[in-house]
C-alpha cells in the first residue's frame, strides 16, 4: 500500500502556478508562504495538485490536472508513468529539448548552492538513440500476486503493466504472470538484460535466510558487453551502464580528458568492470600503471577477465577509501565514478593529500555531484570543464562529468 501521508490543508487539492525546476524532478510552487514541490509539472504551468506529504516547512504534491499547459508539454511518451502510475519516466510528458533545459537548470542551481561554483551550460543527449528504447538493463520486483512490476513513486506498490518507454520492444515479453512464463516466487527480483549481441538474459534472485538464491531463467548469468574491440562478460545482476551508448561515450570522454602521458600512473576509482581502466591502459602503455578499484566482487571478476591482456592494470576489490589509504605513491590522474551518494569528504581528502593534479569526477545525482565539487574547490582544485548528459531520457536523472585540476604548489 502507498503510505498515508499527513497533510494539513482542509482540502489536499490546490491550484498552483509552478516556477523553477527543483532537484528530483519537481517544480517549485508556493501556497500561503509555503514552498510546494510539484511533480509531473513544467515551469510556468497552472496546475491542480494533490498534496502527498507535509514536511512542515514545505509540502510535496503531484499534478492531477493541467489547467494552463506549457508549450513544451506533450502527450506522455510512457503509458505507465505519471500520477498513480509507475515511478519510471517522471518527465515523459515534455519534449526532449525541454527536459534537457530542465536538467541543466537543476545542475546549475545545485552547483551554485551546494558547490559554490557557477556553471551555465546545456544538458546534451547521449548519442543519437532518441528518448525511448534506450535502456538495456532493468530490475523488476515480484509482488504478492506473483507478478513482476515497477514500483510506484516512493511506494512498495507495484505496477504490473510493463510497457515502460525506456525499454526496447520485446525486452520484457512473456515475463508477466499468471498467464505468462511462470508464477514467480513472492519477493523475488528479476534482472533482465539485452546485451550487445542482442541476446536477452533473465536472472531471478530470491532472499533465502541470510543468503540469496540465484537462478538463470533465460540466456546466461553473464551478458556480453562491448566497448570498441574489447569484450566484457558482466553478470546480469552486476552494474553496467543502463543506456546502450553510455559506456562508449563516457569511455571516450574520459580518455580525452585524462590525457595521461605514456608511463603515467592512473587511479580508476569505483571502476566497476574496468571500462575506463581499459581506455586509460591504452593511453599509459605498458610502462604505465592503472589501478582500478571497486567493492563488487562480480564486477572485479569481470574486469580481471576482460583486461587479462593488460599487465599494466591492477584490479583491486576493496572500498575506495581503504584502497587509497594503502597507496604509497600518488597518481598523475584519478577518475571517479561513485554511486549516487557521491565520493564524499574522506575520499576527496585522500586525493588532495596524494596531490593528484588531474581528476575526472562523474556523478549521477546533481546534489551529491555539486557537494563533491565544493569539496574539491575547498582543497585547491579548479573546475576546468563540466559536461551534463541527458543519460536517462524521460526521467529527471542526469550524468555529470567534471574535469578538475590542481597545481602541485596548491594547498
Amino acid at each position: 500500500m502507498r503510505p498515508e501521508l499527513p497533510v494539513t490543508p482542509t482540502s489536499p487539492e490546490l491550484t498552483l502556478l509552478t516556477g523553477a525546476p527543483a532537484n528530483g524532478g519537481s517544480c517549485v510552487a508556493h501556497h500561503e508562504g509555503r514552498v510546494v514541490f510539484v511533480r509531473y509539472a513544467l515551469p510556468g504551468e497552472r496546475v491542480r495538485v494533490r498534496v502527498t506529504a507535509d514536511r512542515g516547512s514545505y509540502w510535496h504534491a503531484e499534478t492531477v490536472e493541467v489547467l494552463d499547459a506549457s508549450e513544451h508539454r506533450v502527450a506522455s511518451l510512457c503509458p505507465i508513468a505519471g500520477p498513480d502510475g509507475a515511478g519510471c519516466c517522471d518527465l515523459a510528458f515534455a519534449v526532449p529539448e525541454a527536459i534537457r533545459s530542465f536538467k541543466a537548470s537543476v545542475v546549475a542551481n545545485q552547483l551554485e548552492r551546494l558547490g559554490g561554483h557557477h556553471w551555465s551550460g546545456e544538458a546534451e543527449p547521449l548519442g543519437d538513440s532518441g528518448p525511448t528504447g534506450w535502456r538495456t538493463r532493468v530490475r523488476l520486483d515480484v509482488g504478492a500476486d506473483r507478478r513482476p512490476g515497477f514500483h510506484r513513486y516512493h511506494s512498495d506498490e507495484l505496477v504490473t503493466d510493463l510497457r515502460c518507454a525506456q525499454l526496447p520492444s520485446g525486452m520484457l515479453d512473456d515475463l508477466t504472470a499468471p498467464g505468462g512464463r511462470a508464477d514467480w516466487p513472492v519477493g523475488a527480483q528479476l534482472h533482465v538484460a539485452i546485451d550487445d549481441d542482442g541476446g536477452r538474459h533473465v536472472v531471478r534472485t530470491l532472499r533465502q535466510g541470510r543468503g540469496t538464491a540465484t537462478k538463470v531463467v533465460e540466456g546466461a548469468y553473464e551478458a556480453t558487453q562491448r566497448v570498441g574491440q574489447r569484450v566484457w562478460r558482466v553478470p546480469v545482476t552486476a552494474f553496467w551502464q543502463a543506456h546502450r551508448q553510455a559506456a562508449r561515450v563516457y569511455s571516450r570522454l574520459v580518455a580525452d580528458w585524462a590525457q595521461p602521458d605514456a608511463g603515467a600512473r592512473v587511479w580508476d576509482l569505483y571502476g566497476g568492470a574496468g571500462v575506463f581502466a581499459a581506455a586509460l591502459a591504452d593511453a599509459v602503455g605498458p610502462a604505465g600503471r592503472v589501478l582500478t578499484v571497486d567493492t563488487s566482487r562480480a564486477s572485479s571478476r569481470a574486469a580481471r577477465a576482460a583486461l587479462a591482456d593488460l599487465p599494466q592494470v591492477d584490479v583491486v576489490t576493496e572500498s575506495v577509501r581503504r584502497a587509497l589509504a594503502a597507496q604509497r605513491t600518488g597518481a598523475d590522474v584519478a577518475v571517479l565514478d561513485p554511486p549516487r551518494a557521491g565520493a564524499g569528504r574522506e575520499v576527496i581528502d585522500l586525493l588532495a593529500a596524494a596531490s593528484v593534479p588531474r581528476v575526472i569526477h562523474i556523478g549521477c545525482e546533481a546534489a551529491s555531484f555539486a557537494r563533491d565539487i565544493g569539496l574539491y574547490l575547498a582543497r585547491g582544485y579548479a573546475v576546468e570543464k563540466i559536461k551534463v548528459f541527458d543519460a536517462f531520457p524521460l526521467t529527471h536523472h542526469t550524468e555529470c562529468v567534471a574535469l578538475l585540476t590542481r597545481t602541485p604548489a596548491t594547498g
